[in-house]
């Protein structure tokens, strides 16, 4: 398991959930191909992100920091913490909503568990990386696990499944809606910095050489990531839009429902891979806002203060007792300001002979990573303003 498996969290976590469940329930199997192509393309990013790393010796936050001027850079590190924070009220509430169903404790007792849990993973960083490495990807794979076990409880249509992944079909305009909804939960900016900063230390062998290990560590741990976003959205529609449930819009009617519908043990695996997801995935964030933080400004604050001042929103959020599901959607929607942000100068980056030397961009490639940098930027706009629109 190498630093992809860390990247890859970010691509299950509960934004992802709520998206693909919603997506299943409402149009079946019809938009399974949208999460196809979204992991497409986040695996050409995550190569890109992890190249830039290996062929350079600095992750993307530090070139920004060399390469543009002070106020950017500033724009960039407020931005980047923002989108971090929104990152991880989403992942931290996740988990916070797991606890509560599995155990049924309260959201706000779910939420301090959720805390005790993530700053006992967090102190594995102090023996390195690789320990780290191994308890998020075996919750990656526990993750996958589960959602092997859920399609074995919902049994989907094979013929349905195959032809929903290979046939684009938008029916209408929530479809449009949903589908810009998953691309949007899919590719993380905060992950894009990340990964940079796992490969930028990487020792042994040439720099060709760690980058054809880093393609194939890519490849195997989104591969992962993404059949358990298809078997999310093949499980939700086979469970509940092919039994009239097409209106299930959050985690805690989900589970509710399978029970039900299916049986108590897939309630429960569906409660204990949220957990899994959320506490792996907040991780992630808390990482991810330490590279920002020390790229863009140099600054530097013990992972723990880190943990503790970015828990206080979902606190907050909690406490107020406003509604988890709906600021989970509002988060994934501020995320979508920072997916372009990000992509932008990661292309312009890897594709600088001066500073990838060999491992420079090909022209194919930079045809392909503008054009998601402009599918990106139009559904996550059409994902905004409706949005918006739903929420006046």
């Amino acid at each position: 398991m190498g630093p992809a498996f860390i990247a890859a969290i970010g691509y299950i976590d509960p934004g992802n959930f709520a998206t693909n469940i919603q997506a299943g329930a409402s149009f079946g199997y019809q938009l399974l191909w949208v999460v196809v192509w979204a992991n497409l393309m986040a695996m050409l990013i995550q190569i890109l992100s992890a190249k830039l790393g290996i062929a350079t010796g600095k992750n993307l936050a530090e070139q920004i920091r060399d390469h543009y001027p002070r106020p950017v850079v500033w724009f960039y590190w407020v931005q980047a913490e923002i989108i971090a924070m929104a990152t991880d009220l989403a992942e931290f509430i996740g988990a916070a909503i797991g606890f509560k169903l599995i155990l049924g404790v309260s959201l706000l007792q779910g939420a301090v568990l959720t805390g005790i849990a993530t700053f006992l993973i967090l102190m594995l960083q102090r023996h390195g990386q690789k320990p780290l490495e191994k308890v998020i990807g075996g919750l990656l794979l526990f993750v996958a696990a589960a959602y092997i076990v859920e399609l074995f409880f919902s049994q989907p249509d094979i013929a349905q499944l195959g032809k929903g992944m290979v046939i684009p079909a938008l029916p209408d305009s929530e479809a449009v809606f949903l589908a810009a909804g998953v691309l949007g939960a899919t590719i993380m900016p905060h992950v894009i910095y990340l990964h940079s900063s796992l490969t930028q230390h990487l020792h042994g062998g040439t720099r060709r050489q760690r980058y054809s290990a880093t393609k194939w560590d890519v490849a195997i741990a989104m591969t992962i990531a993404g059949f358990v976003n298809l078997a999310m959205m093949a499980t939700a529609a086979a469970a509940f839009h092919f039994s009239g449930h097409t209106g299930i819009a959050d985690l805690d009617q989900a589970y509710l429902t399978l029970e039900p519908l299916l049986s108590h043990a897939a309630a429960t695996v569906f409660g204990l891979s949220l957990v899994a997801a959320g506490l792996s995935s907040t991780v992630v964030g808390t990482l991810a806002g330490q590279v920002v933080m020390q790229g863009f400004v140099h600054f530097h604050i013990p992972l723990w203060v880190r943990r503790t001042i970015t828990m206080l929103p979902s606190f907050i959020v909690i406490l107020l007792g406003l509604d988890p599901t709906r600021i989970l959607v509002m988060s994934q929607v501020l995320l979508s300001f920072g997916i372009a942000l990000a992509l932008v100068p990661l292309l312009i980056f890897t594709s600088n002979r001066a500073l990838m030397g060999e491992l420079v961009n090909t022209r194919r490639v930079k045809q392909i990573g503008w054009m998601i940098v402009a599918l990106v930027v139009a559904l996550n706009l059409w994902l905004l303003v409706g949005t918006v629109m739903g929420l006046s």
